[in-house]
């Protein structure tokens, strides 16, 4: 029987990582929409209402009844404003793996988020939900996704040449997808002592995510 993760949220000093619900489509479809995460992921572009409705709706509770992961809304805890997502995904139950991925809102870059949502939900696969390995995959320029896995103690594990898809701006203004390598990262619960003391301001963009 496949496992699954329970509908929970998780709270920490700032934030609130929750199930999303339908009010936050708005939003949501606002922030997929933003430049950088149109470079560094493969979510649809433009990305419209609709698209954001079947991921809140249907994709993202999917992912967790089915057993392959949980998608967490990132909101602040005291004005509730959607700053970003959480996704684990590609679980492996059976050796207690998975990987995450992470999107901060254009407005609210620079203040340290996607490290603590992404710390929180590290702390908690690891204590609660006792798994044993966290994976995470940036892009080779994704300098700053690349912060964020630092400054939670990921370890760099090596590079994945030619692995992955970017788009990049042409002259015309129009799209264009170019290849690039992938670096691994991965953290582990031993990797996770003293690393809340060491967090810093980062903005975080995503890492690797295939929200379509």
């Amino acid at each position: 029987m496949t496992s699954t993760f329970p509908n929970i949220s998780i709270s920490t000093e700032r934030l609130v990582l929750r199930p999303f619900d339908d009010l936050d489509i708005e939003a949501f479809a606002e922030m997929m929409n933003d430049e950088l995460v149109t470079t560094w992921t493969s979510v649809p572009q433009p990305y419209t209402d609709a698209d954001a409705r079947t991921w809140i709706t249907e994709l993202a509770p999917a992912e967790r009844t089915e057993g392959r992961g949980i998608v967490f809304a990132v909101t602040e805890f005291l004005t509730q404003r959607l700053v970003g997502i959480v996704h684990l995904q590609n679980t492996n139950w059976r050796i207690r793996s998975s990987e995450i991925a992470y999107v901060i809102a254009p407005w609210a870059r620079g203040e340290g988020y996607a490290s603590e949502a992404a710390l929180a939900a590290a702390e908690w696969l690891f204590r609660d939900q006792k798994f044993e390995r966290l994976e995470l995959r940036t892009a080779a320029d994704n300098t700053a996704s690349q912060q964020v896995a630092q400054r939670i103690g990921c370890i760099s594990e090596g590079v994945l040449r030619n692995a992955w898809i970017v788009r990049t701006r042409t002259e015309d203004g129009t799209w264009a997808e170019v290849r690039t390598d992938i670096i691994v990262w991965s953290l582990l619960p031993e990797d996770l002592e003293g690393t809340a003391e060491q967090l810093a301001d980062v903005d975080g963009f995503t890492s690797l995510a295939d929200w379509n």
